[in-house]
């Protein structure tokens, strides 16, 4: 079972370059980057407002000795001022750290997507999709708690330090050596101490999880289980689960409990040792008096609780740096040239397609050379099957077309035009492909035809469906075009998503159609509805046809026949299967026993 959990997150060291790459988030501020500064600035003031509340409360304490009541109600007044103060200045940091944070993010969502989405298909092969989208949600969410509040805290948290310090050394430069040789050491052993009680958890949940596959995996194949009659199999590898889990968590526990009493006596035992301090150096007359020795406290509590926050601070802004660097990453990559914005065929070819000694290797798999000097041509109107075993390279031929890859070697030219001198998003607005495995996005069926054309009228969409044999089905629902087809079109066979593809390639109207074993898949009823819209499709245009199927492709008027990257055999149906002990032929045999 996949898990993500906040340690997941990747860590970087904080240095030069690292800050540098993280500075570049404020490009995608662009006009908030003021707020940031402004909060800054409010950052500042509640920081001040916090330091004063000690020294106040040490003069309100005074005011008992003095019996001074007038006193003490103006100091009472001017704590509740600082308060207010404070509470005021807290609002304005916050919003104004927020409003700069979701526009900041909000852009760079936008631009990563959007950079994302042109990245080429090499790109992709090599990639995860779960990766990818753990950067658009994980890394970016971790940025957004940076950008919130982190930051704000860590700064908080430092000028809190700094003059917490100075503060006391004013008020008593002995009892402030005495405090830090001693709360600072205890604050950051506390640190770590936690942490390392956090790793147990985390190995706690881990040992949960892989107990949890356990059983989805036992439930999703119930079936073999009985079958197999190994319940008692899988009840004993669950309990050796489970007794990890105990083990694990009775040994945190444990380490818990040690954390507790290491708290209650070290640093319960050096705020005791402050104050005890203080109060002799009170008692010498070496401090003025009770008031001061009030506000060393709260001082020395500041700082004690500000050296526990900022370790863990730091720790999130490693991670957060971590998130950027990756995020950059993906930004940083290299996009095909497509301007992602909606534009008409600037230039509307006829469709002759000519592969010239083309050779090509996947950037994923270099050591295997898909295609090997591989030459045909494809006139106006032609349908050319090509036809293989699997791996042969046909799917490649489809891809190298779309100009998914780029080609090792050799030409492709396109109405005697190289591939590479047309504008890419006018090349592939001149092509349809309708692939094996249909997957159709998740909103309506209407959705899904007019993704071929997303201006498309209401009369083009419902002529693109009838053309594609999907009108009768389709007003068979409810909801009719309305219907909404699922996640990855689920809630429709396979028939249906074919001709869905097929009435979105119709209403594209491209010069050049590319079928990638489109009823290979299908039972005999819905490959004979398939193949009449396919039929149609065809008409008036250039077809690269890749079928698994034979009796598809007889009245092709070319067949292609790769085995491992060459074209061993062309010809016609008729021709081919003349050819004795040919490829063709022990395919048509295999296939058709009446050959």
């Amino acid at each position: 079972m996949a898990r993500f959990v906040e340690n997941d997150l990747p860590k970087s060291k904080i240095n030069a370059s690292s800050l540098n790459k993280a500075k570049l988030i404020f490009k995608y501020a662009e006009n908030h980057q003021w707020k940031f500064y402004v909060g800054l600035f409010f950052l500042l003031l509640t920081s001040i407002t916090a330091l004063a509340f000690p020294k106040f409360l040490g003069m309100l304490v005074d005011c008992v000795a003095n019996k001074d009541l007038a006193q003490a109600n103006k100091i009472a007044l001017g704590l509740f001022g600082i308060l207010v103060l404070q509470s005021g200045f807290s609002f304005f940091r916050l919003s104004l750290f927020i409003n700069f944070t979701e526009n900041t993010l909000a852009n760079l969502r936008f631009a990563l997507y959007k950079n994302l989405i042109k990245l080429p298909m090499s790109f992709y092969s090599q990639k995860r999709v779960g990766e990818l989208n753990s950067r658009l949600s994980a890394d970016i969410s971790q940025l957004q708690d940076t950008l919130t509040s982190t930051i704000a805290e860590f700064l908080r948290q430092f000028i809190l330090i700094i003059g917490g310090f100075i503060i006391l050394a004013t008020i008593s430069p002995k009892l402030t050596l005495m405090m830090m040789s001693i709360v600072p050491i205890v604050a950051v052993a506390a640190v770590i101490f936690g942490r390392f009680i956090r790793k147990y958890g985390k190995k706690t949940q881990d040992k949960i999880a892989e107990s949890q596959v356990v059983v989805e995996e036992t439930l999703q194949g119930i079936t073999n289980v009985k079958a197999f009659a190994n319940e008692w199999y899988e009840i004993e590898r669950y309990k050796n689960k489970i007794n990890e889990i105990v083990k694990i968590a009775i040994k945190g526990g444990q380490y818990r409990g040690f954390f507790a009493s290491f708290i209650i006596i070290c640093l319960f035992g050096a705020v005791v040792s402050v104050v005890w301090y203080g109060v002799t150096l009170t008692i010498s007359g070496e401090m003025k008096n009770v008031g001061q020795l009030i506000s060393f406290v709260l001082y020395s509590a500041f700082i004690g609780a500000s050296f526990g926050g900022i370790a863990e601070l730091y720790s999130q802004l490693q991670k957060a740096i971590g998130s950027t660097e990756r995020i950059f990453e993906l930004l940083e990559e290299t996009p095909e040239k497509i301007s992602g914005i909606q534009s008409s065929i600037k230039e509307k070819i006829k469709g002759e397609v000519t592969f010239q000694n083309v050779a090509f290797t996947y950037p994923s798999r270099k050591e295997i050379q898909v295609l090997k000097d591989v030459s045909f041509k494809a006139s106006f109107g032609q349908k050319i099957a090509i036809v293989g075993p699997s791996g042969a390279g046909k799917s490649t031929i489809s891809s190298l077309l779309l100009r998914f890859y780029d080609i090792e070697s050799g030409t492709i030219l396109i109405d005697d035009k190289n591939i590479y001198d047309y504008d890419l998003q006018n090349l592939r607005g001149n092509m349809s492909i309708v692939p094996q495995d249909v997957i159709l996005f998740g909103g309506s069926i209407r959705e899904n035809i007019a993704y071929g054309k997303p201006d498309a009228t209401e009369e083009e969409i419902m002529i693109a469906a009838k053309q594609a044999n999907a009108l009768n089905f389709v007003n068979g629902f409810p909801e009719k075009f309305e219907t909404i087809v699922g996640e990855r079109g689920i809630k429709l066979s396979g028939g249906q998503r074919q001709r869905i593809a097929i009435a979105r390639a119709l209403l594209k109207n491209p010069s050049i159609l590319i079928l990638d074993e489109a009823t290979s898949s299908l039972d005999s009823e819905s490959e004979k509805l398939v193949q009449e819209a396919l039929e149609t499709l065809m008409e008036g245009r250039t077809s690269i046809i890749i079928a698994h199927r034979l009796s598809t492709i007889r009245n092709a008027d070319a067949i292609l026949v790769l085995d491992n990257g060459i074209i061993a055999e062309q010809g016609t149906h008729k021709e081919l299967i003349e050819i004795e002990n040919g490829i063709y032929k022990n395919l048509s045999n295999l296939q058709f026993r009446d050959f």
